[in-house]
């Protein structure tokens, strides 16, 4: 076939039928990407790199910057160079050195970490790339891992497949970024929508609900991050294999088929002659074989096993983990159901939706107004409407959502339906907090009563429900004092008084509140409290099995009083091992106290000159992107591990590095409109910033923080200390203005 030239080359590569021992009739073949002029990845570098030079994101001879170990870095080299842009490639020392060599033949500079960080070496190649878009202003990052045109570049793959076969029953694909398969498999399901899909992944690769394993040596495949390009709803089984298990599924490739690839091809190629094995007659089936072998002949083709080679998988639930050949079933059209409850609007809220969905489950969120939650669309999860403030009605919601399927888990990411997803649970025989310990939560009058009965020191408290009362309860507590409605969230209406008299009027008008920000009627009573001083911290905690496991303690920062709204937060925080364990086993008591037992719980404690103070217990993850901050720093995803334990899954909570996470939250400093937020992106590029955020809208009325829902934003960093965290943030919020103009 002629071209014009060798990006025009890319692609239509061949669909072979292989030689494999199955029942008559059962057809199977291989798509040989590997024949593309450097690899499959070809596909996908013309498609990010043309579309962007088309929309503007790339100008003509602008730099291209990325982060690649493989085949994804020839593709954009070919690409890239032969259209004019220097192409910087950066990498780690697992590279091998023939695509090393063929990158700088083909004129990349290649940029080469020496280290990995505490997020391994995908981490430490994100960090030298942001420092080198740092210096090159105009430079065009296709972002592999989270571009749709990733996927999209495989519709024409999907096209060249059918119009070869016409029909497929089975594809089996290997998952890395989640673009090929998974844009090959939307593509293919348009129009043959009984096709079963098979994803192929490695021991060790977190993909697909897995502990990460950055010592995994296979390449091509797996991850340890979680590319935004893998849509979960589209697989339907996935298997793993060790590194023994992939090198000689490869080596058997190349001696059975001759066809000499990588372990990637490899992998699917076990894969798809053990479906074959199993197939039905009439069956035909299709494996992606992605990359050649050149790159691995002193890898792979010299590996030899250190055990046993699995001769088959083994079928586990999916969520266990793995040290060897395993797949678990996902059917698409068959998912278990977890039942979210209402959510936070931002931060966990989403996230915990697409977490299920990455673990094999189909989330129906139940929403009285979905509209409140503007990021549910690309969540994966159903939308369920009604009223949830009826228990009725959320049951019956759950049972018409569900059908025939089965129900897993119900829980949720937002205080103010904790107590409904208590009942919810307990209706439906799930695993789930009895609705009350939940309600003691919920309600901080109870709390205090629970505490102070089991003699876990606290503040000095009283209870109010009638404006008159106020006077007698401030002078029983002292002042300085706190006065908080005694069943809100976010800092809302918590208020530090001097006087007695400031106090009485703030709990009159917490009193004459009817309703929260989420239409439900208030408790209409009033707490108020010590003042206890010293520093705040919060202590993360986990309850499995009866246990209850201090992940970390969060040291916090706060605006000045009168109000108690978060500004920042470390994690872990600055403290001595005596102290933090202190305030573990404060922690642990409160929850004791309140016969909380399972799942993750934020208890908020103060470090008084007498020892720790428990201030609140929260019967859920921390917010303020706190979970986010542990994952960074210890690898521990608290959301995924909230998930797990909704479902009745093995929870992990070992962590697997050791860092340091800050997050600073972007505020007003008068009132007003904001007119813009300026620098996030100057703000974005300086060195071990992880990302930052802006959550409001130009026109919005702001105003300096009374409570968490004045924030505006956020800017997130990791280091290896809390003292480079700090530094850090400390520049990073020196570039970022909010601008707001006078109402």
């Amino acid at each position: 076939m002629r071209h014009d030239d060798i990006v025009d080359a890319i692609g239509n590569t061949p669909v072979v039928r292989l030689r494999v021992d199955a029942a008559q009739g059962v057809e199977v073949y291989a798509k040989l990407e590997l024949l593309n002029p450097y690899a499959m990845k070809d596909r996908v570098a013309r498609q990010m790199i043309t579309e962007a030079r088309r929309s503007g994101a790339l100008k003509e001879g602008a730099p291209i910057v990325e982060s690649s170990s493989g085949t994804m870095a020839l593709g954009i080299a070919l690409v890239g160079t032969y259209l004019g842009h220097a192409v910087h490639i950066v990498t780690d020392p697992r590279i091998d050195p023939i695509t090393l060599a063929k990158l700088e033949a083909l004129g990349c500079e290649v940029h080469v970490v020496e280290a990995m960080t505490g997020q391994g070496w995908q981490g430490a190649r994100l960090e030298r790339l942001a420092e080198l878009m740092n210096g090159m202003p105009g430079a065009y990052w296709p972002r592999q891992y989270s571009n749709p045109q990733n996927p999209a570049a495989y519709r024409v793959l999907a096209d060249e497949v059918v119009d070869d076969l016409g029909t497929v029953d089975v594809l089996v694909g290997s998952v890395g970024s989640g673009g090929s398969l998974c844009g090959t498999s939307a593509a293919l399901i348009e129009r043959l929508p009984d096709v079963k899909v098979v994803g192929v992944d490695c021991v060790g690769s977190v993909l697909f609900g897995q502990p990460d394993a950055p010592s995994r040596k296979q390449s091509g495949l797996g991850n340890s991050l979680y590319p935004d390009n893998i849509d979960y709803r589209l697989i339907d089984e996935v298997h793993w294999l060790s590194d023994d298990e992939a090198f000689d599924a490869t080596r058997r490739l190349a001696r059975e088929q001759k066809i000499f690839a990588g372990n990637t091809s490899g992998s699917v190629y076990r894969i798809l002659t053990h479906l074959a094995a199993e197939a039905a007659p009439g069956t035909r089936l299709l494996g992606i074989l992605p990359d050649r072998g050149d790159r691995y002949v002193d890898s792979v083709y010299r590996h030899r096993p250190a055990g046993p080679v699995a001769a088959r998988p083994v079928e586990v639930p999916y969520g266990t983990t793995v040290t060897g050949w395993s797949f678990a079933s996902t059917p698409r059209r068959n998912r278990p159901v977890l039942v979210f409850l209402e959510s936070n609007t931002t931060g966990t809220g989403m996230l915990a939706l697409r977490t299920a969905v990455r673990l094999g489950f189909e989330p129906v969120l139940l929403a009285k107004d979905p509209a409140r939650y503007a990021g549910v669309d690309g969540t994966g999860c159903v939308t369920a409407v009604c009223d949830t403030e009826s228990d009725a009605d959320v049951l019956g919601a759950v049972r018409k959502a569900a059908g025939a399927r089965t129900v897993a888990g119900s829980t949720t990411t937002s205080d103010f339906y904790l107590e409904g997803t208590a009942r919810l649970a307990a209706a439906l025989g799930l695993p789930g907090h009895a609705p009350r310990t939940v309600a003691v939560c919920r309600d901080k009058s109870l709390t205090r009563r629970a505490l102070r009965d089991a003699g876990v020191p606290q503040p000095a408290f009283a209870v109010v429900g009638d404006p008159a009362e106020a006077a007698g309860a401030v002078a029983s507590v002292g002042l300085p004092c706190v006065v908080k409605p005694v069943d809100g969230s976010g800092s809302q209406d918590v208020l530090w008084c001097e006087e007695a008299g400031a106090a009485a009027e703030h709990a009159a008008r917490v009193l004459a509140v009817t309703e929260n920000v989420r239409g439900q009627a208030t408790a209409r009573r009033v707490l108020i409290e010590q003042y206890v001083r010293g520093p705040e911290f919060s202590v993360e905690m986990f309850c499995d099995k009866g246990e209850a496991v201090c992940v970390g303690v969060t040291q916090r920062t706060a605006t000045a009083l009168p109000y108690f709204v978060e500004t920042g937060h470390l994690f872990p925080a600055a403290l001595p091992s005596a102290a933090r364990d202190e305030l573990a086993e404060s922690a642990r008591q409160a929850l004791k106290a309140v016969g909380f037992d399972r799942g993750p719980a934020h208890v908020e404690v103060r470090m008084t000159d007498t020892g720790p103070a428990v201030i609140e217990i929260n019967a859920r993850l921390a917010g303020g992107m706190i979970p986010e901050l542990v994952r960074t720093a210890t690898g521990i995803d608290l959301v995924e591990q909230q998930v797990r334990a909704a479902a009745g899954y093995p929870v992990r909570l070992s962590a697997d590095r050791s860092r340091h996470a800050g997050i600073r939250f972007l505020t007003a400093r008068r009132a007003g409109r904001l007119a813009a937020v300026t620098g996030t992106a100057e703000a974005e590029r300086v060195p071990g910033v992880e990302r930052v955020v802006t959550t409001a809208s130009p026109g919005r009325a702001v105003r300096p923080p009374r409570d968490a829902y004045d924030r505006l934003g956020y800017v997130i960093a990791s280091g290896g200390s809390a003292l480079e965290v700090e530094e850090i943030l400390d520049t990073a919020l020196g570039l970022v203005d909010v601008v707001t103009v006078e109402d």
